[in-house]
C-alpha cells in the first residue's frame, strides 16, 4: 500500500461503513484513514475502563502520552477524560502515588501529571509530580552522576532508562521554573549515558555496567554486546523531548544535537531496504533469525522526521522517514471487528548477552510499546515539513 502524507492528513471515520472489511479477514485500511484516531479508538474500545490497561507504568504512560498528542490535534474530550481516569486510579485525593520510584521505568508516566495539571488546574497532579521530582536527589548514581536503571540493577545504565526519567525531569523544570536542577540533571544523564554506550557504528549498546559485574558486560568496555533496536530508539526519543524543554540559547543543546545527528545517520544506514523497517538487532539484518520490529521502526521513523524538521540533518533524509512510515503501515491491519491491529511488537526486554535472547522474544500484536510509539510517529508524520 502507498499512503501519501497529504492523504494521511485527511480524516476518515472508522465506523458507519466507511471501511470495507470482510468478515473473518484482516485487510489494510484505505489511504484516507486517520491512523492515530483509529488506533486510539480501537484501544479504548478494547479497554473501556482504562484500569484494564494496567497500573502505573511506562508502557501505559507511553500509550496515553501518544493519546494526548492525538487529543491536541483533534480536541476529542473523551481522550483527555480517558487519560485522567487512568491517572486517577493511582493519584489519591491528596496527590500521593503509592510508589517508591526505585526504577526509572516508574517515572515515565509522570509526564501525564504535568499534562493534567496544565489541562485541569487540579493541584493534586502537581503534588504527585513533585513526589517524583523529589526522588531524584537521593536516587542512586554511578560515580560520574548517571542514574542507575533501577535500585535493583546496581551500577547499570540501560538505554531504555533515559526516556523513562529525563524528559519528565526536563519538562518539570520547564513547567515549574526548576530548570537549574532539572535541566542540568537531564542533559548530564543524556551525555553521560551516550558516552558510555556509543560505538563506531553510530548505534548504542543496550546497556553499560559501571562496575563490570553484570553477566553480559564486556570485561574491557563494560558494555553489553548487542544493539537492541528499541533500546536505541528510547535514547533518540529522550533527546528530542529534552531539547524541546531546553531554552533555545542553552549551551547544553549542542552536544545533544550532535548525538541526534549520529543516531539518525546510523538509522538511515541500517534501514532495511526491502521493508523500510529496522531489525530487532539493528546491525544483523542478514541473520535469518532476525526480524523487523515495529515499535523501534516507529521510533526511528519519528526520529528521522523530527531531525529533518529541526534542521539537524539534511532534508534529503526525509525519504528514509517516508519509507519507514510505509513499512510500519504494512504491519497495521483492520480486524473483522473494524479495529486496528499492529503486529510484530517486542514486549519488555531485559539486557542479554546472547543474540538468541533478542531473536526469541515474542512478536506480539497491540503491545502498548507499539501502540504508543505508533502514535508518536503518526502524529509527527501527519505534519507538513
Amino acid at each position: 500500500m502507498s499512503i501519501s502524507r497529504r492523504d494521511f492528513g485527511r480524516l476518515a471515520v472508522l465506523t458507519g461503513g466507511a471501511l470495507a472489511v470482510t468478515a473473518g479477514t484482516a485487510q489494510a485500511a484505505p489511504a484516507a484513514t486517520d491512523w492515530s484516531k483509529a488506533v486510539v479508538d480501537s484501544t479504548i474500545a478494547r479497554n473501556p475502563d482504562p484500569k484494564s490497561l494496567g497500573g502505573w507504568g511506562y508502557t501505559q504512560g507511553l500509550f496515553l502520552y501518544g493519546t494526548y498528542l492525538v487529543y491536541q490535534r483533534l480536541r476529542t474530550p473523551s481522550y483527555l477524560a480517558y487519560i485522567k481516569r487512568w491517572v486517577d486510579y493511582s493519584v489519591d485525593s491528596k496527590g500521593h502515588i503509592n510508589d517508591a520510584f526505585n526504577s526509572l521505568d516508574s517515572m515515565q508516566a509522570g509526564n501525564l501529571l504535568l499534562i493534567l495539571h496544565r489541562e485541569t488546574g487540579d493541584a493534586r497532579y502537581r503534588t504527585a509530580a513533585q513526589q517524583i521530582r523529589n526522588r531524584f536527589p537521593g536516587y542512586p548514581r554511578t560515580s560520574d552522576g548517571a542514574m542507575w536503571h533501577s535500585t535493583s540493577f546496581t551500577q547499570q545504565l540501560w538505554c531504555d532508562g533515559l526516556y523513562m526519567a529525563q524528559p519528565f525531569l526536563a519538562n518539570y523544570g520547564k513547567q515549574y521554573n526548576d530548570g537549574t536542577y532539572c535541566f542540568q540533571e537531564a542533559t548530564h544523564n543524556l551525555t553521560t549515558y551516550f558516552g558510555h554506550l556509543t560505538s563506531s557504528t553510530g548505534l548504542l549498546f543496550h546497556a553499560y555496567s559501571a562496575d563490570g559485574k553484570a553477566s553480559w558486560a564486556n570485561k574491557t568496555t563494560h558494555t553489553s554486546p548487542y544493539y537492541w533496536a528499541r533500546a536505541v530508539g528510547w535514547v533518540a526519543l529522550a533527546h528530542f523531548d529534552v531539547l524541546d524543554a531546553l531554552p533555545a540559547g542553552d549551551s547544553r543543546r549542542a552536544p545533544l544535537v550532535k548525538n541526534v545527528q549520529q543516531l539518525v545517520n546510523a538509522f538511515v544506514k541500517y534501514q532495511d531496504p526491502a521493508t523500510g523497517r529496522w531489525f530487532q538487532v539493528v546491525d544483523k539484518g542478514s541473520d535469518s533469525q532476525n526480524w523487523t520490529e515495529t515499535s523501534a521502526s516507529c521510533m526511528y521513523t519519528y526520529a528521522i522526521s523530527r531531525a529533518v524538521r529541526a534542521g539537524y540533518v539534511p532534508s534529503s533524509l526525509s525519504s528514509a522517514a517516508q519509507k519507514g512510515y510505509q513499512g510500519v503501515l504494512q504491519k497495521v491491519t483492520l480486524g473483522s471487528d473494524g479495529r486496528t491491529n499492529i503486529a510484530d511488537i517486542c514486549p519488555g526486554t531485559a539486557v542479554t548477552g546472547s543474540l538468541s535472547g533478542y531473536y526469541s522474544r515474542p512478536r506480539t500484536v497491540n503491545d502498548q510499546h507499539g501502540l504508543g510509539t505508533f502514535l508518536l510517529m503518526n502524529e509527527e508524520l501527519a505534519k507538513p515539513l
